[in-house]
């Protein structure tokens, strides 16, 4: 399908690509040989890089149909292949799959890492100690009486199992940083009705994500955007407003905002500054100390002092990590607020 041989591996050649049987030029492109086992899946392949264009790929494609036992790849085939051919190992695998979804930095950097070895390499050394220990432990309960094998040989091998151990039990209590990085980090963003939620949520999301209205209960179910936070993949969930309610559908939705706070890994409760420091019952229960608290409409009030008098006020009442003051309507606090947000994705 080339004008001209294509002679030396892993070298580009520019090369009219031709139909197999018509001698038609169908484009002019980069022609790859890889020979095994010394590509990416271990078996002789052939690389062709030509134009994008829909009707080139197409008459390519079709050319390529012409020949005999030519078929079309199966999804994830080149990496199975691979993996076959001991070219990939499963954790490298699922860094590469990972790679290929990732849609923030973050994300791509862990990926990069792990299909790069990053967990092969430290799987490998544990196999490695593991089988040592074994050995070991095995010589002296077949030969060590009659083989006068040096004292202190099994001190040392419980020494290593510990450490092992240890090293095995780090690497679990690791808060599961990657899947949190793989899927997102999930931030609920609670309160009364009317507070302002929705409104932060068409803020942070640059467009209109959620139904924002004086109505109280407007919000029912949870409405989910992903953001992309200084390179940290989020998925922040507005809820339903907390309150006493008789309607069933509200009462739901209440419900599903209470669970949605209890599995997510950031919660923040929104107030409206226009309460003071009132807060009802139903909203003080999910408050804790591991919840940020944002005052909104920071715009209607005038007095600084006595809003730093609130913010301190609620800070004690409610016991909640960090305050923010801001108004989501005209945007003021809210770049501060990003700002620190980011600060503590990273120590996610």
């Amino acid at each position: 399908m080339t004008h001209g041989k294509v002679t030396e591996p892993r070298k580009a050649y520019f090369r009219r690509i031709r139909h197999p049987f018509s001698g038609q030029v169908l484009d002019r492109a980069l022609v790859l040989w890889f020979p095994g086992p010394h590509s990416f899946t271990g078996e002789d392949s052939v690389e062709l890089q030509i134009h994008g264009g829909n009707a080139v790929v197409k008459s390519v494609l079709d050319a390529l149909h012409e020949l005999k036992d030519f078929r079309m790849a199966e999804q994830g085939e080149f990496a199975r292949r691979a993996f076959d051919n001991d070219k990939l190992d499963l954790t490298e695998l699922e860094g590469l799959a990972d790679l290929l979804n990732a849609e923030t930095e973050v994300q791509r950097q862990l990926a990069l890492r792990q299909a790069e070895g990053g967990l092969r390499i430290p799987y490998e050394s544990w196999r490695e100690k593991i089988i040592k220990c074994m050995a070991t432990t095995e010589a002296v309960i077949d030969f060590g009486e009659d083989e006068n094998i040096e004292e202190g040989v099994m001190e040392q091998v419980v020494t290593d199992v510990i450490e092992l151990r240890n090293l095995i039990a780090g690497h679990l209590n690791d808060s599961h940083v990657g899947e949190i990085v793989r899927n997102g980090i999930q931030v609920a963003i609670v309160g009364p009705p009317n507070a302002g939620k929705s409104t932060l949520l068409n803020r942070l999301a640059k467009r209109e994500a959620a139904i924002v209205s004086d109505i109280p209960g407007t919000t029912r179910d949870v409405v989910e955007v992903k953001l992309n936070l200084g390179g940290y993949p989020v998925i922040v969930c507005d809820t339903a407003g907390l309150r006493e309610s008789t309607d069933l559908i509200e009462i739901e939705g209440i419900k599903r905002a209470k669970t949605r706070v209890q599995s997510s890994d950031i919660k923040i409760c929104l107030l409206s500054l226009d309460k003071g420091a009132t807060i009802d019952p139903i909203v003080k229960d999910v408050i804790d100390n591991e919840t940020y608290v944002i005052l909104n409409k920071e715009d209607a009030l005038k007095d600084g002092s006595s809003l730093e008098n609130l913010i301190t006020e609620i800070q004690n009442e409610t016991g909640a990590k960090k305050v923010w003051t801001m108004s989501c309507m005209t945007g003021q606090g809210v770049d501060k607020f990003l700002i620190q947000m980011i600060d503590i994705l990273k120590k996610k």
